[in-house]
């Protein structure tokens, strides 16, 4: 063989060997990125997988306390509607008093009337009714105030719940769509989240995330025992305020009822003497009409014996005797003016009984009077005022 041809072939089997070489390390190489990829596509498989285990974890957390928020905002609106509700019973049992308060406060003015003012057990009973009506209005009123402050602060817990859920909301929303993407989806979601990252400084840990929920609901709890409390402290209140005006209510009436039949009895006592004063007053006046007459009659029948003394003394001399007969006349004479006399003081005692009977007569009057016109406002005026109120349970 040639040289030529031998350098031909050392060249050519060196160059196949060297193919060769690089042929088999290709195929090494290949081989190992085949397991690189499918140990890159295993490792962000298990990555994939890890995150949407720990998404979904997240999502069921925000669930289980997005649940617990919803719980104790419908709580809170119900008992809010029940304050709300409570408020308005209130607020009704305060309108309810005025009229009561009316009509006592009208009662006292008709029975303080000057011409008959009184200080009975009647006006000590309405009395009592004005102020027990003022207290309970003015009860009422602190007891509104304070429904509205616990509304108010009731409200301030159902905005932070509602602020809360809104954002537990939002980030269910997100982990529930973090959990659901994949690679394909991945350029929309990127497009969508473009320049909306948070901020690691805004961040915060599970534990005060899980605090900041547990202090709302707690917050929220709270608020919902005091309402609570409040309603059942109100409840006892109001019945408690109704059970009294109702009862100071009763008591008042029986007053005025006891009084009425005690007006009625004396009006009734003092009618049966003004009669027997009328008649006994006729029949002094018949007395005194009498006794005139007598003094008349006396004084007739002293006008005789001083006639006849007269007529005797025209006797001659020497018949001027003092015989039986002319001291008759004489001692008859005395008598008669002694008897004139009496019956004259007499006329003036019977007069004067007169004067003591129309006193009598006059007074009973105006005391009948006095009780026809109180018992008009016992039983008419005030009758009439009260007869409508009834006090209920507010």
């Amino acid at each position: 063989m040639s040289t030529r041809g031998k350098n031909i072939h050392l060249i050519g089997g060196s160059t196949l060997e060297s193919i060769n070489v690089i042929r088999n390390h290709s195929k090494l190489f290949r081989g190992e990125c085949t397991r690189l990829i499918e140990d890159c596509s295993k490792s962000c498989k298990r990555l994939e997988d890890d995150d949407s285990e720990r998404l979904d974890q997240r999502v069921q957390d925000i669930h289980f306390v997005k649940k617990e928020l919803e719980l104790k905002l419908e709580e809170n609106i119900l008992e809010t509607d029940q304050l709300i509700a409570l408020q308005n019973r209130v607020t009704k049992a305060i309108e309810s008093c005025k009229e009561p308060l009316r009509v006592t406060l009208l009662c006292i003015e008709e029975r303080n009337k000057p011409a008959e003012k009184v200080n009975d057990e009647v006006c000590m009973e309405l009395l009592r009714e004005a102020d027990l009506t003022k207290g309970v209005t003015a009860l009422m009123q602190r007891v509104v105030k304070q429904i509205a402050e616990q509304i108010r602060l009731n409200q301030s817990a159902k905005f932070t719940l509602e602020q809360d859920l809104k954002e537990k909301y939002e980030a269910q929303n997100l982990d529930s769509s973090c959990a659901s993407m994949t690679p394909h989806s991945l350029i929309n979601t990127e497009q969508t989240l473009n320049g909306k990252a948070v901020s690691s400084s805004s961040s915060v840990t599970p534990v005060q995330w899980g605090n900041h929920s547990d202090f709302n609901i707690a917050k929220a709890e709270q608020q919902k025992r005091n309402s609570i409390s409040l309603r059942a402290l109100v409840e006892s209140l109001l019945a408690q305020t109704a059970s009294d005006m109702q009862k100071q209510f009763q008591a008042t009436s029986a007053a005025f009822q006891f009084n009425i039949k005690q007006l009625k009895t004396v009006k009734s006592h003092m009618e049966d003497q003004l009669t027997k004063v009328l008649s006994e007053f006729a029949s002094q006046q018949r007395n005194r009409d009498d006794l005139l007459v007598a003094v008349t009659e006396n004084e007739h029948f002293l006008s005789l014996a001083q006639a006849r003394l007269d007529v005797r003394q025209q006797r001659p001399p020497k018949e001027q005797c003092h015989d039986p007969a002319q001291s008759q006349l004489l001692a008859e004479v005395g008598q008669l003016a002694c008897q004139i006399n009496k019956l004259h003081e007499t006329v003036e005692q019977s007069e004067e009984q007169q004067r003591a009977l129309v006193r009598c007569q006059l007074e009973l009057q105006h005391n009948i009077e006095v009780k026809a016109r109180l018992l008009y406002v016992d039983d008419v005026i005030c009758g009439q005022l009260r007869k409508p109120i009834v006090i209920h349970n507010f």
